[in-house]
């Protein structure tokens, strides 16, 4: 039986375990990427680890989500971020040189290597055929300093493409197509590997534009083969010699396959507030709009702003709508002034904006009150724009154009009959900018010896986790629902800035949900800390969802969370609770979640011990005088990292361990 292109490469970097689905496995990483929001956590843990040097084959550091600078943090962040990069063997990408995942795209991403990255959109990279994963700052830190990266074995869910693709219909279409059938929940566990003919007809940056969005099912990574088109695109990047050809086996088995016939894909939009309330755009359209960006990590891409461009030459968007660009890369805004292009988005009346996630992560451009903004992005989580009940759609390119010049949701079918525009048919340049001036190289180690790290007053080196008690005494802080994410949990946008310091940011905590005039989360949380009383979430389904921002686990670690108890956990949010000491625990009937309400005083009496070696843990709700059941979902080495205290904890333990033997 011939293997997936999932499994060839998982087997190539195997260090412990056996590939099949569901055992525990460990693999060797090659790359590391980290970004200035998680980026500086992640090398100050890197640091406490006591390791001088990264042992992966390549390490970048980039600076593109806190761009703002308001205020010296955000600068102190960047100063502390080039220094430590130069200093530990690290490529450091400046501000301003671009979005991480657009970047590591065009000019590090290679076939067949592994890359983790403390951010959840990783899985961009999988358009070049690489297994490329995101994971919390904390597994990215450990990866750097040599360690293998453990996960769960995924089973494989073939994708077979077939046909091509209509006029006026996007990659952007593709992947919101597959999020309206598989959704965004039930998917832990997973690889998406697309293959079949119809590959063949997708360039590389509309591979990437599907995996970068698969982040939102929730699966550990999508990946495409390595082709002829992947060839081009690497050589125009000047790049050749990292082409490898690499595919599954003809005779591959799946877990499951599903088809996408591109012919049949239409116009689609994931409509407020969730990536998977997909519909297509004929249904929606004549909504008003007052507010439409292209850009972010998903579309921005030179042919997606090339489409933009040729869409809007000669004309003018609507009066009532303001229109930004966001550009992927500082190659690709050169190339686009090299060519014309910009002076036809400056023209059109478009606002350029830096190349930096921005908007995608609520930096700016939060659209006004009770109107409808059409974004290219890849999550409309509400209020993540930075406003409360926003109203966000997601669309391809070709639709949020559409709309721009008409002030309506439009379907791009009908430009030809409402605008007499006609399709344009954008191709690759056969040579990219490459122009690398602003990724700074590292220090040869004999430099480093002498190098002094910037750190800023705003840096706060995190606090390691205290052991578990043999028994906890807990209170329920905040019952949640479904769905709640790394967003609601520990907001980024104007919060984003306090990152590098937890004691501060920990403050913010389940702000969306804190109520005027009362006590907030945080304060609450801290109360209880002191008097020696454990707090715990309640929640249910896909719990922590979204971005794989560890502050989600670090900062209610800091204000002495110890459990949290959901119906389902999302896999990086999961791994970030046991790397920070927080239990994650199941419900094992799904119904006890209505029985706990919030305030409620919950008692299990022999925490440690189940953590050691249960599948089961009881807990007593004492308010409510009842009992009730919790799945301990956790592998060996789960255990032992919270019986250690943590990642943190447990690495400089297994050091010591190899220092002695």
């Amino acid at each position: 039986m011939g293997q997936t292109l999932t499994y060839k490469i998982l087997n190539r970097h195997l260090v412990d375990g056996k590939i099949a689905a569901g055992k525990d496995i460990a693999i060797r990483i090659d790359q590391t990427l980290t970004q200035d929001a998680t980026g500086t956590t992640a090398l100050l843990l890197f640091e406490s680890m006591g390791v001088a040097r990264v042992k992966t084959q390549l390490s970048v550091s980039y600076v593109d989500h806190n761009m703002s600078q308001f205020g010296p943090e955000n600068h102190n962040d960047h100063l502390y971020l080039q220094t430590i990069a130069a200093k530990s063997g690290v490529y450091h990408s400046r501000p301003g040189n671009g979005i991480c995942h657009q970047i590591h795209l065009e000019r590090f991403g290679r076939p067949g290597v592994t890359l983790l990255g403390s951010d959840s959109h990783t899985p961009t990279a999988g358009a070049l055929a690489a297994v490329a994963i995101g994971a919390g700052g904390l597994d990215v830190a450990a990866a750097m300093a040599g360690e293998a990266f453990y996960l769960r074995c995924p089973k494989v869910l073939g994708v077979r493409v077939t046909g091509r693709l209509s006029e006026w219909v996007g990659a952007k279409d593709v992947i919101l197509k597959l999020l309206s059938i598989l959704t965004t929940k039930g998917n832990v566990g997973w690889v998406v590997e697309y293959f079949g003919r119809g590959v063949l007809t997708l360039s590389v940056p509309q591979r990437a534009t599907i995996t970068n969005m698969g982040a939102e099912l929730g699966v550990t990574t999508s990946i495409f083969p390595s082709d002829e088109e992947t060839r081009e695109f690497l050589a125009a990047q000047k790049r050749q010699n990292h082409y490898l050809p690499l595919a599954a086996d003809s005779d591959a088995q799946y877990d499951r396959t599903i088809e996408i016939k591109l012919s049949e894909v239409v116009p689609m939009a994931a409509c407020p507030s969730s990536p998977d309330n997909v519909k297509p755009v004929a249904e929606i359209a004549g909504i008003l709009t007052r507010q439409v960006i292209v850009g972010s990590c998903t579309n921005s891409s030179f042919s997606d702003l090339m489409m933009a461009a040729r869409l809007l030459k000669g004309r003018h968007i609507n009066s009532m709508v303001e229109f930004a660009v966001a550009p992927g890369s500082r190659n690709v805004l050169n190339m686009l002034a090299r060519n014309g292009a910009l002076a036809d988005l400056i023209s059109a009346g478009a606002r350029i904006l830096e190349s930096c996630c921005g908007p995608c992560i609520g930096q700016g451009f939060s659209p006004a009150d009770g109107v409808v903004s059409l974004r290219t992005f890849n999550r409309n989580f509400s209020g993540r724009s930075g406003t409360k009940n926003d109203k966000v759609y997601l669309v391809s390119p070709e639709t949020a154009v559409a709309s721009a010049l008409t002030g309506r949701i439009t379907n791009p079918c009908q430009l030809p009959n409402l605008l007499g525009i006609e399709y344009p048919e954008i191709k690759l340049p056969a040579q990219f900018i490459a122009d690398d001036s602003m990724i700074a190289a590292p220090l040869s180690e004999a430099e480093a010896a002498e190098a002094e790290v910037v750190r800023g007053a705003t840096i706060v080196v995190p606090k390691a986790p205290t052991p578990l008690p043999e028994q906890l005494s807990g209170r329920v802080l905040i019952k949640c629902g479904d769905k709640v994410t790394t967003d609601h949990i520990i907001p980024a946008g104007r919060y984003l800035k306090l990152r590098s310091n937890v004691p501060e940011y920990a403050k913010v905590v389940f702000d969306c949900f804190n109520q005027k005039d009362k006590p907030t989360f945080a304060q609450r949380a801290l109360k209880l800390k002191q008097k020696g009383i454990a707090g715990v979430i309640i929640a249910g389904q896909s719990y922590g969802q979204g971005s794989s921002r560890e502050h989600a686990a670090l900062c209610p670690m800091h204000l002495g969370v110890r459990v949290v108890i959901a119906k389902s956990i999302e896999r990086i949010h999961k791994a970030n609770l046991i790397n920070f000491c927080i239990v994650p625990i199941e419900f094992v009937e799904p119904t006890d979640y209505d029985k706990i309400k919030p305030d409620d005083v919950l008692q299990i009496d022999n925490l440690f011990q189940a953590v050691e070696s249960a599948d089961q843990i009881r807990i007593i709700d004492k308010t409510g005088s009842f009992e009730i059941l919790g799945s301990l979902v956790l592998s060996n080495r789960d255990r032992d990292i919270l019986l250690s205290a943590g990642l943190l904890n447990y690495t400089r333990n297994k050091a010591n361990e190899r220092e002695n033997d």
